[in-house]
């Protein structure tokens, strides 16, 4: 990569660190160089900036940005030095040149615009054309008007701490083909963008292709891979076999879309491949496979077993449901209208998704009972997953005290995601542990985390729980229609400064096991309930 790329990188982290202070730092600097405009002798303006402060601000950043005058163009926003870096990248590492930005029709102090440019390199060549918008707002203590700075100013698609760079790709492109063949695109498949992305920066020089020049976001967060926002010259694309079924990720897609900020995972139990993985998130983050939030009830399938294996108790042996449970000084409640049944045995207990049930046995495990269980048998907690693409691999800690009684109904300091609660349900229904996978094992010899697995008995049990839930427990409105062979729990997450809960739910139907949660969704069945249940009819 050549050095341009990495200067941008370097001074649009100086940036935030300097620029961290918005307002306040843009203000100092300002004082110090005078700004762009404005002389001390001028009445100080207060309130929002007028119609003609608006055009007269973006009429000058404009002409400044057009002109490739970074610096000048930044002191005309009220974060320069975070401001600078970025529109210095455009022009230098990015190679955008002959820029023309046509504004909109303002509404307020908000201006719409569409940028035409041309970028250059290597002798090659490519028209750019997108639309962004900008706001002016006034200086808090210079009373300036000044464009209220944001990267998505420069380009919707920028976020915090990224840059723009023009470069050789650094990996060749790949089509990436369902396990059917087919091919699987951003375009038909939205949420699979940064998936697709990423497996092109490990996979994409051992897919064979070559690669080609483009003009990409190169992301500082995080380690994600770049995002092409233009392609100048066309690389040979390698192909990349993935596990994953285009009419599975089809359902999976469209089911997310229903609920703000939701992701679900369907797998194959008996393989552990990825069948499906789909998120719909305002920041685009894969919490369907990193996100680290406590999955509720759907927990009680890790427990249940737990309590099974260390013979505590059984599907038909007792687990009453009494109307509150206490430990170390914290009450646990059940969902309200929720009726206590003290002879209820654990298979109608973990149906009902009865909570005091499980809480009552807190003081009949040892602190590192549900540990031990997730981490042997499950395969949770070891951080050794390698699906193909990163992951989180759950986290089930030994606790004392109240967190000690939480974990067991999914709460306290236990964690998962949507992939991880796929393959817990997986595990259950065929007592084997297959590590998840979205590439194939062969294609760069990873070695798959192991785990014991559960016995007959165990699975026999949870299975029958399970599909009792999904027939006549509290996922049975959901499941209603599904053929088959099916199971569910159902789950929902408390979390402090959330009006609802987080809804959860995880099921299987046949051959295909399926998790989702959606964040501040409420119920299990609310939100993560049909989105399971719309990725099971179509991969069932």
């Amino acid at each position: 990569m050549r050095k341009g790329a990495k200067i941008g990188i370097v001074g649009g982290v100086c940036a935030v660190l300097v620029g961290g202070a918005g307002y306040g730092t843009y203000n100092f600097v300002s004082a110090l160089t005078g700004g762009g405009s404005g002389s001390g002798s001028e009445a100080v303006r207060t309130g929002p900036p007028d119609a003609a402060e608006v055009r007269e601000t973006t009429q000058k950043f404009f002409s400044a940005w057009e002109k490739g005058a970074a610096a000048e163009a930044a002191s005309y926003t009220n974060d320069a030095g975070t401001a600078g870096p970025l529109l210095t990248a455009y022009a230098q590492a990015a190679d955008i040149t002959e820029v023309h930005i046509t504004p909109g029709t303002a509404t307020g102090a908000t201006v719409p615009f569409t940028v035409k440019a041309t970028v250059s390199y290597g002798g090659k060549s490519a028209p750019l054309d997108y639309k962004s918008e900008l706001t002016v707002v006034r200086g808090r203590t210079t009373h300036r008007p000044l464009v209220d700075w944001r990267p998505s100013v420069v380009h919707p698609d920028l976020k915090a701490g990224d840059t723009l760079v023009t470069d050789e790709s650094a990996s060749p492109p790949i089509d990436a083909v369902d396990r059917n063949g087919k091919v699987l695109t951003k375009d038909a498949y939205p949420s699979l963008g940064p998936i697709l992305d990423g497996l092109r920066e490990k996979y994409g020089a051992k897919a064979g292709g070559s690669p080609g020049v483009e003009l990409v976001i190169r992301h500082q967060a995080g380690g994600a891979a770049d995002t092409t926002l233009l392609t100048l010259a066309k690389g040979k694309p390698g192909r990349l076999r993935t596990t994953l079924s285009a009419g599975v990720q089809a359902a999976a897609e469209k089911a997310v879309r229903a609920y703000d900020e939701s992701s679900v995972v369907a797998v194959q139990p008996s393989t552990g491949e990825v069948l499906a993985v789909a998120n719909h998130r305002a920041d685009g983050f894969n919490a369907a496979f990193l996100g680290q939030l406590a999955p509720g009830s759907t927990m009680k399938i890790i427990t249940a077993a737990t309590l099974i294996d260390n013979g505590i108790t059984t599907a038909n042996g007792p687990a009453p449901c009494t109307p509150d449970a206490m430990w170390e000084g914290q009450t646990f409640h059940n969902l309200k209208d929720l009726a206590p049944n003290l002879n209820a045995t654990l298979s109608e207990s973990f149906a009902r998704s009865c909570n005091t049930a499980f809480i009552k046995y807190t003081d009949d495990l040892k602190t590192d009972s549900l540990t031990r269980e997730a981490e042997d048998r499950f395969g949770l907690g070891r951080d050794n997953w390698q699906t193909g693409i990163p992951s989180f691999d759950g986290s089930v800690p030994a606790t004392e005290g109240p967190d000690k009684a939480a974990a067991l109904i999914g709460q306290g300091q236990v964690q998962m995601s949507p992939l991880n609660m796929a393959s817990v349900t997986a595990t259950a229904m065929t007592g084997a542990f297959h590590q998840p996978v979205i590439v194939p094992l062969s294609l760069d010899d990873r070695e798959a985390a192991q785990a014991r697995g559960l016995s007959a008995g165990t699975v026999q049990q949870l299975r029958a729980m399970m599909n009792r839930t999904a027939t006549s427990g509290t996922a049975s409105g959901v499941m209603a229609g599904l053929g088959g062979s099916i199971g569910a729990k159902t789950g929902s997450a408390e979390v402090d400064g959330q009006s609802k809960s987080n809804s959860w739910f995880t099921g299987y139907r046949n051959d295909v096991a399926a998790a989702a949660m959606a964040q501040d969704a409420g119920h299990g069945v609310d939100a993560a309930g049909p989105i399971v249940a719309a990725v099971l009819r179509a991969g069932g």
